[in-house]
């Protein structure tokens, strides 16, 4: 078998990843190498539940992901291949509401440890124009957001139809409640190393808890509260660090902007003293551009962690997320 002359050996991780349905259709001895044939075969939807699964589980799972790197994960269709991988699995990993696709597939899989992330958190409504507002004159509102949130318990489930915004991942306290919640799933699911999955999510939890601690601290004193973006993907992260997301488009990025809300951002952006329109990784920037050229404001790049390719400003969650702090301090003037 030659996949492993293709890559590199700085791949070898990866390529157990990618390579994980082609090895699992061989049981030849070069393929059970790998050690694919004990670990438990976990299917994630997409990046930021791949990253859990991978930090969590560790040495004891092989982890496919069902959205390659580079492809917009709400734009996702399944191959007939990747819909019967899902039915294989030990255990899915995802995120319902983003995915409309996964979430069908996964309902149709009938696989008995599938476990849906927004389950794990409380899920808010954010349109367009999230806001953290009614925040703002509260410097220290943050036991007024954590009895909101918890009293808007609603959105638990119904991530499509109740318009609940499902980009938990990029509020690193939320994000921290999912690996909970992932790794007592994984304990459940494979108790003979249910140890090393709960060791595993208190390093990642302690992880998630220093970069809080970051953003905290880098976003606490700025010139201006308000930031501009293309996708409306940071709701969360607004809400949890006193900040105001003003979203060109909603929550869908490749949404076109009208032009009462273009107009409606040039003012927003004089008076709240804006200085950048940020756009991401995955989508185009030309909303962005123009935009930015329209108002005389800069344009940088604010990602929504919804994949990680070769243009990522870092190599796992942690260090995307860290080159976002740094971005949001420069555009937001942080003392």
């Amino acid at each position: 078998m030659n996949v492993r002359r293709l890559i590199p050996t700085t791949a070898v991780a990866g390529a157990v990843v990618l390579g994980l349905t082609a090895l699992s259709a061989c049981s030849t001895s070069d393929a059970a190498d790998g050690g694919n044939g004990d670990k438990l075969k976990v299917t994630a939807s997409f990046y930021p539940m791949q990253f859990l699964a991978e930090r969590i589980g560790g040495e004891h799972v092989a982890v496919t992901s069902l959205t390659k790197p580079g492809v917009e994960p709400h734009d996702l269709e399944l191959t007939p291949r990747q819909i019967g991988s899902i039915s294989e699995s030990d255990y899915v990993l995802y995120l319902k509401g983003i995915q409309p696709a996964v979430d069908d597939a996964i309902k149709q899989s009938g696989v008995k440890n599938t476990v849906d992330a927004a389950t794990l958190t409380t899920l808010e409504n954010h349109g367009a124009e999230v806001s953290g507002h009614d925040h703002e004159e509260d410097e220290h509102g943050h036991e007024d957001e954590a009895h909101e949130e918890h009293s808007e318990g609603d959105g638990h489930n119904h991530g499509e139809e109740g318009g609940a915004d499902p980009h938990i991942w990029l509020d690193p306290v939320k994000y921290a409640e999912v690996a909970k919640g992932v790794g007592k799933s994984l304990e459940k699911a494979d108790p003979d190393h249910a140890a090393d999955y709960k060791k595993n999510t208190e390093d990642l939890v302690a992880e998630l808890d220093k970069l809080n601690t970051a953003y905290e601290s880098g976003l606490k004193n700025t010139a201006t509260k308000t930031f501009i973006t293309t996708h409306s993907a940071f709701g969360y992260l607004a809400e949890r660090y006193g900040l105001t997301q003003q979203g060109i488009a909603g929550i869908d990025p490749e949404a076109e902007p009208s032009p009462a809300r273009i107009q409606e951002i040039h003012t927003i952006a004089k008076k709240e003293k804006a200085t950048t329109v940020f756009f991401e990784t995955l989508a185009s920037d030309k909303t962005a551009k123009t935009l930015a050229k329209d108002t005389g404001l800069r344009t940088d790049v604010l990602d929504p962690l919804e994949g990680i390719t070769g243009k990522s400003k870092g190599a796992d969650y942690i260090e995307v997320m860290e080159s976002n702090l740094t971005a949001l301090q420069k555009a937001l003037g942080a003392k």
